[in-house]
């Protein structure tokens, strides 16, 4: 049977993760969360003082990327791969509220930009891959056979969010997860170099009122269907 490149793309807190580790778990594919990598670079500049509230050496982060080691590791257990950076496991780190709220940040400079595009295209080169991200259906891989963008009410993404944080114990406030939703859409659609947008063949899914099952049966189907054409 071929293999197809999936590209997903959206919102933030829309569920492309969890849509995109099912889809890839049940076509036997291998699963990139793009946005992980963006936050894995986030969290680097935040524990080395390049970023903070109100200050952001844009210099500085581009002259170390060089030395940034990114890369993702299969963990049996989980069933999914974890974010090491420079040799360490910070999936758990790269999740925290705090570092939402600098990712959109760093991911509006366009050498960082660069540097993870170049990475991601190189882990999709054999296909059988679903990626999930902002930008992957529109640069990463503006030629992949199927593309999805994920939206939903902001108010329902919060909710989600919050919800997500409480499980894991994040002492925070729905406001405080709002606002930052809202302001990760703001910078993500408005930046000017790969800003956030549906790509022209992407089909759209609102999953505001959306099971998970729901979702994951729409998107399996549709992806079979492009498997299955000539």
């Amino acid at each position: 049977m071929k293999k197809i490149t999936i590209a997903i793309d959206g919102f933030s807190s829309t569920g492309k993760s969890t849509v995109a580790k099912q889809l890839a778990k049940a076509l036997g594919y291998v699963y990139v969360d793009s946005g992980a990598m963006y936050r894995a670079v986030a969290l680097y500049a935040m524990q080395n003082g390049i970023i903070s509230q109100g200050n952001f050496d844009v210099e500085k982060l581009v002259s170390d990327l060089e030395s940034l080691r990114i890369h993702f590791k299969y963990n049996e257990d989980l069933g999914f791969a974890e974010m090491y950076l420079n040799g360490k496991n910070v999936e758990h780190e790269i999740r925290t509220l705090e570092v939402s709220q600098y990712v959109s940040q760093v991911a509006e400079i366009s050498e960082v930009r660069r540097m993870l595009v170049l990475q991601q295209q190189q882990m999709g080169m054999e296909k059988g891959v679903v990626m999930d991200g902002r930008d992957i259906g529109t640069v990463v891989f503006p030629d992949a056979e199927l593309k999805f963008f994920m939206t939903a009410s902001a108010e329902t993404r919060a909710k989600r969010r919050y919800k997500e944080l409480l499980d894991r114990n994040e002492n925070v406030s729905y406001e405080d997860v709002l606002k930052n939703v809202e302001s990760r859409d703001l910078i993500d659609s408005t930046r000017e170099d790969s800003p956030l947008m549906k790509a022209k063949d992407a089909i759209e899914i609102d999953n505001s009122n959306l099971s998970l099952e729901a979702q994951f049966e729409k998107l399996y189907a549709l992806a079979q269907e492009t498997i299955e054409k000539p």
